[in-house]
Protein backbone atom coordinates (compact mmCIF):
# COMPACT_ATOMS: atom_id res chain seq x y z
CA UNK A 1 0.00 0.00 0.00
CA UNK A 2 0.84 3.57 -1.05
CA UNK A 3 1.35 6.50 1.58
CA UNK A 4 -1.18 9.19 0.11
CA UNK A 5 0.65 12.84 -0.27
CA UNK A 6 -0.18 15.40 2.43
CA UNK A 7 -0.02 17.91 0.03
CA UNK A 8 -1.11 17.82 -3.90
CA UNK A 9 1.20 20.75 -5.82
CA UNK A 10 -0.83 20.46 -9.24
CA UNK A 11 -0.20 18.79 -12.71
CA UNK A 12 2.66 19.82 -14.91
CA UNK A 13 1.98 21.22 -17.56
CA UNK A 14 2.65 20.55 -21.27
CA UNK A 15 2.50 23.11 -23.43
CA UNK A 16 4.75 24.84 -26.33
CA UNK A 17 7.62 27.62 -25.53
CA UNK A 18 9.93 29.58 -27.10
CA UNK A 19 12.85 27.65 -26.71
CA UNK A 20 12.82 24.03 -26.38
CA UNK A 21 12.49 22.78 -22.66
CA UNK A 22 14.26 19.85 -21.11
CA UNK A 23 12.04 16.50 -19.36
CA UNK A 24 14.13 17.16 -16.59
CA UNK A 25 13.85 20.55 -15.48
CA UNK A 26 15.05 22.75 -12.80
CA UNK A 27 12.17 25.07 -12.84
CA UNK A 28 9.17 22.44 -13.81
CA UNK A 29 5.40 24.21 -14.94
CA UNK A 30 2.84 23.43 -13.01
CA UNK A 31 -0.66 23.32 -14.93
CA UNK A 32 -2.28 26.72 -14.94
CA UNK A 33 0.73 28.54 -13.62
CA UNK A 34 1.19 32.47 -13.92
CA UNK A 35 3.73 33.14 -16.28
CA UNK A 36 5.47 35.87 -17.44
CA UNK A 37 7.23 36.21 -21.34
CA UNK A 38 10.20 38.68 -21.40
CA UNK A 39 10.94 40.12 -24.53
CA UNK A 40 14.34 41.36 -24.55
CA UNK A 41 17.82 41.63 -25.44
CA UNK A 42 18.90 40.56 -22.68
CA UNK A 43 17.56 37.25 -22.03
CA UNK A 44 20.37 36.00 -20.07
CA UNK A 45 19.88 38.48 -17.54
CA UNK A 46 16.25 36.73 -16.03
CA UNK A 47 15.68 35.36 -13.58
CA UNK A 48 18.06 37.58 -11.86
CA UNK A 49 17.09 38.11 -8.35
CA UNK A 50 13.75 36.75 -9.16
CA UNK A 51 15.27 33.33 -8.79
CA UNK A 52 16.42 34.19 -5.06
CA UNK A 53 14.52 34.03 -2.01
CA UNK A 54 10.86 33.01 -2.30
CA UNK A 55 10.08 34.09 -5.67
CA UNK A 56 12.85 32.05 -6.32
CA UNK A 57 11.69 28.83 -4.59
CA UNK A 58 7.89 29.77 -6.09
CA UNK A 59 9.24 29.82 -9.22
CA UNK A 60 11.60 25.93 -8.79
CA UNK A 61 8.36 24.58 -7.15
CA UNK A 62 6.57 25.52 -10.56
CA UNK A 63 3.99 28.44 -8.98
CA UNK A 64 5.23 30.34 -11.67
CA UNK A 65 6.96 30.64 -14.84
CA UNK A 66 9.47 32.57 -16.80
CA UNK A 67 10.23 32.40 -20.52
CA UNK A 68 12.03 34.97 -22.10
CA UNK A 69 11.96 35.75 -25.89
CA UNK A 70 15.26 37.07 -27.84
CA UNK A 71 14.45 40.32 -29.63
CA UNK A 72 17.31 39.87 -31.63
CA UNK A 73 15.85 36.71 -33.21
CA UNK A 74 13.54 38.97 -35.27
CA UNK A 75 16.47 40.97 -36.70
CA UNK A 76 16.76 42.35 -39.94
CA UNK A 77 19.73 41.28 -42.10
CA UNK A 78 22.78 39.27 -41.88
CA UNK A 79 23.63 41.66 -38.77
CA UNK A 80 20.05 41.53 -37.38
CA UNK A 81 19.41 45.13 -36.86
CA UNK A 82 16.62 45.63 -34.43
CA UNK A 83 16.77 49.19 -34.44
CA UNK A 84 16.99 52.64 -36.85
CA UNK A 85 17.97 56.10 -36.32
CA UNK A 86 14.51 58.27 -35.01
CA UNK A 87 12.41 60.04 -38.07
CA UNK A 88 12.96 63.39 -37.99
CA UNK A 89 16.09 63.07 -36.46
CA UNK A 90 17.51 63.25 -33.38
CA UNK A 91 20.01 61.57 -30.81
CA UNK A 92 20.03 57.62 -30.28
CA UNK A 93 17.99 54.80 -32.17
CA UNK A 94 14.80 53.57 -32.07
CA UNK A 95 13.66 49.86 -31.86
CA UNK A 96 11.64 49.07 -35.13
CA UNK A 97 8.03 48.19 -35.57
CA UNK A 98 8.86 45.06 -37.74
CA UNK A 99 11.03 43.62 -35.43
CA UNK A 100 8.89 44.36 -32.44
CA UNK A 101 5.54 43.13 -34.00
CA UNK A 102 6.94 40.52 -35.38
CA UNK A 103 8.49 39.51 -31.54
CA UNK A 104 5.01 40.48 -30.15
CA UNK A 105 2.98 37.89 -32.73
CA UNK A 106 5.59 35.24 -31.12
CA UNK A 107 4.41 36.29 -27.19
CA UNK A 108 1.12 35.60 -28.34
CA UNK A 109 1.42 31.53 -29.25
CA UNK A 110 0.15 30.08 -25.92
CA UNK A 111 -1.12 33.14 -24.28
CA UNK A 112 -4.62 33.28 -22.63
CA UNK A 113 -6.74 36.21 -23.83
CA UNK A 114 -6.18 40.17 -23.51
CA UNK A 115 -8.37 40.62 -19.83
CA UNK A 116 -6.61 37.86 -18.75
CA UNK A 117 -2.89 38.12 -19.84
CA UNK A 118 -1.93 42.22 -20.45
CA UNK A 119 0.91 42.99 -22.86
CA UNK A 120 3.27 46.08 -20.93
CA UNK A 121 6.61 47.81 -22.42
CA UNK A 122 8.45 49.64 -19.27
CA UNK A 123 8.65 52.64 -20.16
CA UNK A 124 9.44 56.14 -17.99
CA UNK A 125 6.48 57.51 -19.78
CA UNK A 126 3.89 55.02 -19.06
CA UNK A 127 1.46 54.72 -16.06
CA UNK A 128 3.08 54.87 -12.81
CA UNK A 129 3.27 51.09 -11.43
CA UNK A 130 0.39 51.19 -8.33
CA UNK A 131 0.20 47.87 -5.64
CA UNK A 132 -3.51 47.88 -7.42
CA UNK A 133 -1.81 47.13 -10.57
CA UNK A 134 0.11 43.90 -9.43
CA UNK A 135 -2.64 42.73 -7.58
CA UNK A 136 -4.79 42.78 -10.92
CA UNK A 137 -2.45 41.16 -12.93
CA UNK A 138 -1.69 38.43 -10.07
CA UNK A 139 -4.64 37.46 -10.65
CA UNK A 140 -4.45 36.72 -14.39
CA UNK A 141 -2.82 34.19 -15.99
CA UNK A 142 0.19 35.79 -16.99
CA UNK A 143 2.17 38.80 -18.84
CA UNK A 144 4.07 39.84 -21.72
CA UNK A 145 6.78 42.31 -20.87
CA UNK A 146 8.54 44.38 -23.68
CA UNK A 147 11.94 45.71 -22.45
CA UNK A 148 13.10 48.75 -24.10
CA UNK A 149 16.70 49.81 -25.09
CA UNK A 150 17.73 53.30 -26.67
CA UNK A 151 15.24 55.83 -27.38
CA UNK A 152 12.40 53.09 -27.13
CA UNK A 153 9.60 51.47 -29.16
CA UNK A 154 8.46 53.18 -32.90
CA UNK A 155 5.05 53.73 -31.64
CA UNK A 156 3.30 52.02 -34.48
CA UNK A 157 4.45 48.78 -32.50
CA UNK A 158 2.92 49.94 -29.69
CA UNK A 159 -0.69 51.23 -31.80
CA UNK A 160 -0.91 48.03 -33.03
CA UNK A 161 -0.59 45.58 -30.00
CA UNK A 162 -2.89 47.67 -27.61
CA UNK A 163 0.61 47.50 -25.42
CA UNK A 164 0.20 49.53 -22.08
CA UNK A 165 3.01 51.02 -21.10
CA UNK A 166 4.27 51.41 -17.05
CA UNK A 167 6.83 53.21 -15.44
CA UNK A 168 8.31 52.27 -12.27
CA UNK A 169 9.38 55.54 -11.49
CA UNK A 170 10.37 59.02 -12.52
CA UNK A 171 13.63 58.40 -13.57
CA UNK A 172 15.09 56.79 -16.64
CA UNK A 173 17.44 53.47 -16.86
CA UNK A 174 19.47 52.29 -19.49
CA UNK A 175 16.83 49.36 -20.41
CA UNK A 176 13.67 47.82 -19.42
CA UNK A 177 14.55 44.56 -17.71
CA UNK A 178 15.47 46.10 -14.14
CA UNK A 179 11.98 47.24 -14.49
CA UNK A 180 10.44 44.23 -15.56
CA UNK A 181 11.85 42.84 -12.16
CA UNK A 182 10.63 44.69 -10.39
CA UNK A 183 7.42 44.98 -11.87
CA UNK A 184 7.26 41.25 -12.04
CA UNK A 185 8.61 40.86 -8.25
CA UNK A 186 5.62 42.80 -7.21
CA UNK A 187 2.85 40.60 -8.93
CA UNK A 188 4.37 36.92 -8.65
CA UNK A 189 4.80 37.77 -4.73
CA UNK A 190 0.89 37.93 -4.74
CA UNK A 191 0.38 35.09 -6.01
CA UNK A 192 -1.42 32.70 -3.66
CA UNK A 193 1.27 30.13 -1.79
CA UNK A 194 4.19 32.05 -2.67
CA UNK A 195 4.42 33.88 0.46
CA UNK A 196 3.79 31.29 2.29
CA UNK A 197 1.84 33.09 4.67
CA UNK A 198 -0.38 35.45 2.37
CA UNK A 199 -1.56 37.45 5.74
CA UNK A 200 1.47 39.30 5.44
CA UNK A 201 0.46 41.28 2.40
CA UNK A 202 -2.36 42.41 4.10
CA UNK A 203 -1.42 45.28 6.33
CA UNK A 204 1.88 46.18 4.03
CA UNK A 205 2.50 49.74 2.64
CA UNK A 206 -0.17 50.49 -0.30
CA UNK A 207 -2.76 47.44 0.66
CA UNK A 208 -5.44 50.05 2.09
CA UNK A 209 -3.62 53.39 0.57
CA UNK A 210 -1.92 54.00 3.02
CA UNK A 211 1.87 53.00 4.04
CA UNK A 212 2.54 50.70 6.43
CA UNK A 213 3.10 51.39 9.88
CA UNK A 214 6.69 51.14 11.87
CA UNK A 215 7.91 47.46 12.63
CA UNK A 216 9.79 46.70 15.71
CA UNK A 217 11.35 43.37 16.94
CA UNK A 218 13.55 42.31 19.94
CA UNK A 219 15.34 43.36 21.72
CA UNK A 220 12.98 46.16 23.13
CA UNK A 221 15.38 48.26 24.72
CA UNK A 222 18.00 48.38 22.10
CA UNK A 223 20.50 51.28 22.81
CA UNK A 224 18.80 53.71 24.74
CA UNK A 225 15.92 53.17 22.10
CA UNK A 226 12.96 51.44 23.45
CA UNK A 227 9.86 49.74 21.33
CA UNK A 228 6.09 51.60 22.05
CA UNK A 229 4.71 50.30 25.30
CA UNK A 230 1.23 49.53 23.16
CA UNK A 231 2.73 47.41 21.13
CA UNK A 232 4.33 45.39 24.61
CA UNK A 233 0.53 45.48 25.93
CA UNK A 234 -0.99 42.59 24.54
CA UNK A 235 -4.33 44.51 23.47
CA UNK A 236 -4.60 43.40 20.28
CA UNK A 237 -7.21 46.30 19.76
CA UNK A 238 -5.17 48.91 21.14
CA UNK A 239 -2.09 48.26 18.84
CA UNK A 240 -4.63 48.12 15.49
CA UNK A 241 -5.38 51.91 16.91
CA UNK A 242 -1.77 52.57 17.17
CA UNK A 243 -0.53 50.86 13.82
CA UNK A 244 -3.92 52.66 12.22
CA UNK A 245 -2.57 56.38 13.51
CA UNK A 246 1.22 55.85 12.70
CA UNK A 247 0.50 54.56 8.89
CA UNK A 248 -1.51 57.84 8.78
CA UNK A 249 0.87 59.88 9.71
CA UNK A 250 3.31 58.23 8.02
CA UNK A 251 1.19 58.60 4.94
CA UNK A 252 0.66 62.12 5.71
CA UNK A 253 4.46 63.40 6.02
CA UNK A 254 5.71 61.47 3.75
CA UNK A 255 3.45 60.81 0.69
CA UNK A 256 0.72 63.91 0.50
CA UNK A 257 -0.61 62.23 -2.75
CA UNK A 258 -1.67 59.24 -1.55
CA UNK A 259 -2.91 61.11 1.69
CA UNK A 260 -4.87 62.92 0.27
CA UNK A 261 -6.69 59.88 -1.97
CA UNK A 262 -7.00 58.35 1.47
CA UNK A 263 -9.07 60.93 2.79
CA UNK A 264 -11.08 61.48 -0.59
CA UNK A 265 -12.10 57.58 -0.51
CA UNK A 266 -12.91 57.46 3.39
CA UNK A 267 -14.32 60.97 3.72
CA UNK A 268 -11.95 62.19 6.21
CA UNK A 269 -10.41 65.56 6.55
CA UNK A 270 -6.61 65.70 4.69
CA UNK A 271 -5.82 68.54 7.17
CA UNK A 272 -6.80 67.40 10.07
CA UNK A 273 -3.56 66.45 12.86
CA UNK A 274 -2.49 62.68 13.13
CA UNK A 275 -1.21 62.15 16.62
CA UNK A 276 0.25 58.97 18.36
Amino acid sequence: MTDTPSKSHGRLSISASVQPRDLMTPTPRLKGAWTAKIITLFPDVFPGVLGASLTGKALQDGLWALDTIDLRRFGIGKHRNVDDTPTGGGAGMVLRPDVLTAALAEAQKGSAPRDQWPVIALSPRGKPLTQEMAATWAKGAGMTLLCGRFEGFDQRAIDTFGVQEVSIGDFVLTGGEIAAQALIDATVRLIPRVLGNQASTEEESFSDGLLEHPQYTRPNDWGGQTVPEVLLSGHHGDIAKWRKRAAERLTKERRPDLWRAYCAAHNKDPEEDQEL
